[in-house]
């Protein structure tokens, strides 16, 4: 049968979510079109064709654009059996079920794709899945015939250069319960790997499609470290010159610290953390499962090593006070970090989706408001409006700044005259083409 797979958003990547499915469903014969709509237009015709149309939903953007997308889609073709599929697909079942999706598929999605094409192709009524599925599989190497180019996503910029960037994932899930973390619902504490093998292949081609740099995009690459390591040292020895990224816990970068300069040697190009706040309580309300301090020693042994971190925060939540916010700023300048991360993290708010373990904490359910299903969350409201209007005034400078390509330091300097953080440190801000980042903003 006739099946399009659909990605929305994915940060600039060129969608692993597309290409594993679509290497199923070629394997069973189905005519396979891929479109990511976040690159180039939706194809009206493979939509006006198709018996099966399944979106891809890792986030919570992709999500969004979905929702203006399906009455379009329903309205070209009526007769599609409409499928919604990964992360944040089974957080927003309801949702999606009132707008017509008859499938929902999270957690390993690929087999459970494969059997609902079968059964559609065969004429038989869908058969009910589990909602959420964990089982173990047997990856393929993901097929990207039909997607957009490399050069058309994100690029890393590494001094005056650039390098194209292709994009894999060695795992999913994650063994840890962050509270605010849409993997938790989802996996809940459980996390699967894809074989090394299919890994190796997949980087394979994407290299003999011209990427020079790999990015990893599993929830924590030190989740299974026995299985991580390998996977860089055959990549290493393979293409000497390719570099990488991944993502790390700060409790992990502690715990394998030996592994470290492993990472470095084999062209590990930075480290992107998630370490969310500065604030030992939020930390610990979040379940993150580090402190403040953990963060200074993870950030002081990756210095040591000369492997850069990019650290990921959500410095405006219900318990931000504006001191806590101009210390926040004051930390980030202290540690040299003031210009290393990406001016959107200077302002995210803290998104609590259907299905977070956030709600399972009084404190948190007696402060938010009733779920909001047009932007997919709990609304909440910090008790001093003034952060509030802060937050938004720091959102529209990164936005205004960031189209004129303003240096990261001179955001940061706008943001802390704006916050009133006091007089600004007399010391020399690092310039960002000294750190390796990817062109596309992080978003959630």
């Amino acid at each position: 049968m006739r099946v399009l797979l659909v990605s929305t958003y994915e940060m600039g990547r060129q969608p692993f979510g597309l290409a594993s499915p679509a290497a199923w469903l070629r394997a069973e014969g189905h005519e396979v079109t891929l479109a990511d709509v976040a690159v180039t237009p939706m194809p009206q015709g493979a939509v006006e064709n198709a018996g099966l149309i399944a979106f891809f939903l890792p986030m919570h953007t992709a999500t969004k654009l979905f929702l203006r997308l399906v009455t379009r889609v329903r309205s070209l073709n009526p007769r599609a059996h409409l499928c919604a599929y990964g992360l944040y697909a089974p957080l927003n079942e309801r949702l999606l079920r009132g707008a017509g999706v008859g499938t929902v598929l999270g957690g390993e999605f690929e087999t459970g794709l494969r059997d609902l094409a079968r059964c559609l192709s065969e004429g038989s009524a869908p058969q009910r899945q589990p909602t959420i599925s964990t089982d173990r599989q047997q990856f393929l190497v993901p097929d990207r015939k039909g997607l957009p180019p490399l050069g058309a996503y994100a690029q890393l910029v590494v001094g005056s250069g650039t390098r194209r960037v292709g994009y894999t994932e060695a795992s999913r899930g994650c063994k840890h319960l962050c509270r605010h973390c849409p993997v938790v619902p989802v996996y809940r504490g459980i996390f699967r790997i894809v074989q090394e093998d299919v890994v190796l292949e997949d980087i394979r081609r994407q290299v003999a499609a011209g990427a020079s740099h790999i990015t990893f995009g599993d929830p924590d690459f030190f989740n299974g470290p026995g299985h991580a390591m390998p996977i860089v040292e055959a990549l290493h020895l393979e293409w000497p010159w390719l570099s990488y990224d991944v993502t790390i816990k700060v409790e992990h970068l502690l715990k394998h610290r030996d592994l470290l300069p492993v990472l470095k040697r084999t062209g590990c190009a930075f480290v992107t953390s998630a370490i969310e706040s500065l604030d030992d309580a939020v930390l610990a309300t979040l379940a993150k499962g580090h402190t403040r301090a953990d963060f200074l020693e993870a950030l002081s042994l990756m210095r040591a090593i000369g492997l850069p971190i990019s650290p990921t925060f959500i410095p405006f939540h219900p318990w931000t006070t504006l001191t806590s916010y101009r210390e926040f700023l004051s930390t980030l300048a202290e540690c040299g970090l003031a210009s290393q991360i990406t001016p959107i993290q200077l302002a995210i708010r803290l998104l609590i989706p259907e299905g977070s373990l956030l709600m399972e904490l009084p404190e948190v359910r007696a402060l938010v408001g009733l779920y909001d299903a047009r932007a997919l969350y709990y609304p909440w409201r910090n008790s001093d409006p003034a952060l509030d209007r802060l937050c938004t005034q720091i959102q529209e400078i990164i936005k205004r700044e960031e189209k004129h390509r303003t240096p990261r330091a001179e955001i940061f300097r706008q943001i802390w005259n704006l916050a009133g953080a006091g007089e600004f440190p007399d010391f020399v801000l690092a310039d960002r083409a000294t750190i390796p980042y990817l062109t596309e903003p992080w978003y959630c």
